[in-house]
């Protein structure tokens, strides 16, 4: 919703400071500079990205104009589960947490949390390093060094379409030169015209320059932060299971784990110690009413 109304406000100003000085909305209407403008932006785009990356950009544009970032239910919801795999960790034998990281669709540990379920790169996470604690051989300091390894490739993955959208909105200031000097190529050729003619071709051409400095700084340039910040946000779940899970593996009993993941998550948005206390207590619905 920022997305709408920040636009709307930004091309209300521009085009109602354009027509306060005078100007005419009409002489601003070039459907064809946009066709040149956009059309080569998003070919270069094509052109640039693997189709998945592209078919990736369209989610995460998705996800911005959304703001699909974690939620506070979301965040329980890891706790949450990293609580109960915790806790059978030290009363459990290593078959019945097996039976939960290896088939977590079925587990009643993973099922109690329904949206972490549905990210299957993050329950993935979770199981890879629980099956690795459950090993026993590798040490605290040799796990972390693996999880920030893999935080860092997923991250790098996710920033693909920021990165993408990055290089696109930088190209479109150059592009829209280009569809001046091709404006201004056709006002040449009609030369002989009188001044009424050449200076409406030239103002059509010039306004090619003024879509691509507005498509990139007005437009490209605020999805692609929203594009960023949203991804970004979505990353910290991995923070929160690393850190939760290195604790418990440094000698924390899983409250005091708990917490240590709690901590890494923004403070305006992180749950509080009560409802993380209902969360263990009472997996999936334990902190909706604070949620909520």
């Amino acid at each position: 919703m920022n997305i709408i109304i920040g636009f709307v406000i930004t091309l209300g100003c521009v085009l109602g400071g354009y027509m306060a000085m005078g100007g005419h909305l009409d002489v601003l209407f070039q459907p064809f500079e946009l066709v040149i403008i956009g059309g080569a932006g998003i070919g270069g785009f094509i052109m640039a990205n693997p189709m998945k990356v592209v078919k990736d950009t369209g989610k995460a544009l998705g996800e911005a104009f959304k703001y699909k970032v974690p939620k506070e239910r979301d965040y329980l919801d890891v706790l949450g589960v990293l609580y109960s795999l915790m806790r059978d960790l030290r009363t459990k034998s290593r078959n019945e947490i097996e039976a939960h990281i290896d088939n977590p669709e079925e587990s009643s540990i993973f099922t109690a949390a329904p949206n972490l379920l549905k990210n299957k790169e993050l329950t993935s996470f979770i199981c890879d390093y629980v099956r690795l604690i459950i090993i026993g051989n590798a040490r605290s300091h040799e796990i972390e060094a693996l999880m920030d390894e893999e935080i860092d490739t997923i991250l790098y993955d996710k920033m693909k379409p920021y990165h993408a959208m990055t290089s696109m909105g930088d190209s479109f200031p150059a592009i829209g030169i280009v569809a001046a000097v091709l404006g201004v190529i056709k006002a040449m050729g009609k030369i002989n015209e009188t001044p009424e003619v050449l200076g409406g071709l030239i103002g059509a051409a010039l306004v090619g320059t003024m879509l691509g400095i507005f498509l990139s700084y007005c437009l490209c340039n605020p999805l692609i932060a929203q594009i960023k910040g949203v991804r970004g946000k979505q990353h910290r779940l991995y923070i929160i299971v690393k850190q939760t899970l290195l604790a418990y593996m440094n000698g924390s009993v899983p409250q005091v784990a708990l917490e240590y993941g709690r901590k890494t998550i923004s403070s305006h948005e992180r749950p509080s110690i009560d409802a993380v206390e209902q969360e263990m207590m009472n997996p999936g619905g334990g902190g909706e009413s604070k949620a909520a």
